[in-house]
């Protein structure tokens, strides 16, 4: 059983105090999240024994290559193994009420560079209706295709058990312990196929949601999170990456310069958001936030939803080893090349996977972000924020922190308010931010805000 803190901490109820213009009063130092105990005994309940066992069928498909199709009653191939994700949210679905559903995203994908020929691609989306119809989704991803040194080859085993039958073995345990747990907004279990040849499954899904409207709040995507231990020994059994972009699709610099948010994407404010909620439920994980989309041109599925302007983050385990990722199974020089089972800590995915529950379950807990605007009317060496009442918000919390630091480091409790000023604070030397908080104290993810000109 892993380690549990459950301290329940109280909102702040400081309000417009006078501040020194050079620093933040201690008062307002960030403090941990509360703890919600439904979310916290989801956490408690994802197990490692069930991330071996799902991972151990998946390598069992010999190769999930995207041209590896195989027929419905084949034990080996990619769509062999899609069927038994499907079967397995069915089977999870049963504990939901009726309100887990599962489908397939199914399209013919068209010949292109990195492919010789057009190929069927079907990814596995489980959804899990939320409460509130007004809210959006919240995404866990995955993506359960595998490749070996040829990523087109179909006829070589491509075990892939950490690239990426580790998450997909997330997505399906933490689909489990949550199926049966009531959240506002809707939760999205995704296993995406044709990652590996460009994006496809995920490309193809985010694009369909944001052609039908659908708000997408949050991806959290996983992508190799199974080892703990790097090609030269590196033990990180407690420590993770989590990559966020920092540009959104289509922006303007220039007025992202002149408003100094470049910094503040979606991605970044919910990695911040993450690794509050990481350290409320599990704080023997260490999440490091990584401020780039992805490893050094490199990609995954989180892309296609940043793509299309949805905040989207990606898990990676600390330290890859990439005798283990892509390679054939072969000896080559005194080295094993393979991604195979062995190799897989399943105790440290346990425990990323249940960073996982409980940023999806938190996130999917919790209100909306406002839409904030900070007052540029006239000069001040205060700060005012303004905003609309969010239905489902109890009170507010403005955050914020120097313009050189990653994180928020204070926040400031200011009631169910409209409208809040900071008092000798300046917007030209601090980096704010605003959530809503229920009553239930669930905190959403802060809310830049944009600046309200002179006349509005």
């Amino acid at each position: 059983m892993m380690r549990r803190v459950l301290g329940f901490t109280t909102l702040l109820t400081l309000m417009f105090c006078t501040l020194l213009p050079s620093r933040s009063s201690s008062a307002d130092e960030m403090a941990p999240l509360s703890v919600d105990p439904q979310i916290a005994a989801a956490v408690a309940k994802v197990s490692a024994d069930n991330l071996r066992s799902i991972d151990t069928r998946l390598v069992g498909f010999g190769t999930r290559n995207l041209f590896s199709e195989g027929s419905t009653n084949s034990k080996r191939g990619v769509f062999p193994a899609r069927d038994w994700i499907a079967g397995q949210f069915r089977e999870i679905a049963k504990s939901s009420g009726g309100r887990l559903s599962v489908a397939l995203d199914t399209f013919m994908q068209p010949k292109a560079d990195r492919i010789p020929r057009a190929v069927e691609t079907s990814s596995v989306i489980a959804t899990l209706k939320g409460d509130d119809p007004q809210r959006g989704i919240i995404v866990m991803s995955s993506h359960y295709d595998s490749r070996n040194s040829d990523g087109n080859d179909p006829i070589k085993d491509s075990p892939g058990a950490d690239d990426n039958g580790s998450a997909v073995s997330a997505v399906i345990e933490a689909a489990r312990v949550l199926a049966p747990l009531h959240f506002r907004a809707t939760i999205v279990f995704a296993c995406f196929d044709g990652e590996e040849q460009g994006l496809f499954g995920s490309a193809h899904y985010a694009k369909s949601l944001k052609d039908l409207g659908v708000k997408v709040e949050a991806n959290v995507n996983n992508d190799i999170i199974g080892a703990s231990v790097g090609h030269g020994g590196e033990q990180s059994p407690h420590d993770v990456r989590l990559f966020s972009e920092a540009l959104p699709k289509d922006t303007a610099l220039r007025r992202i310069n002149q408003i100094g948010s470049e910094n503040d994407s979606g991605a970044r404010e919910l990695a911040r958001t993450l690794k509050e909620i990481d350290f409320a439920y599990l704080p023997e994980m260490n999440v490091n936030l990584i401020y780039r989309s992805d490893r050094f041109l490199r990609g995954g599925d989180q892309q296609s939803f940043a793509d299309q302007g949805f905040s989207a983050v990606r898990y990676v385990e600390q330290h890859e080893n990439y005798e283990h990722q892509h390679q054939d199974i072969r000896d080559e020089n005194g080295i094993h090349y393979g991604d195979q089972l062995q190799y897989v800590d399943f105790a440290y995915l346990g425990r990323v996977t249940a960073l996982n529950v409980a940023d999806v379950a938190a996130l999917a807990s919790a209100p909306p972000a406002p839409v904030p605007g900070i007052s540029n009317r006239e000069l001040s060496y205060d700060s005012t924020l303004e905003w609309a009442a969010v239905p489902s918000a109890a009170s507010y919390e403005i955050v914020w922190r120097a313009t050189y630091e990653p994180v928020w480091t204070h926040a400031r409790a200011i009631g169910n308010v409209t409208t809040a000023t900071i008092k000798g604070l300046s917007k030209d030397d601090w980096i704010f931010g605003l959530r809503s908080v229920d009553a239930a104290g669930h905190k959403s993810v802060a809310a830049y805000p944009q600046p309200i000109a002179r006349g509005s």
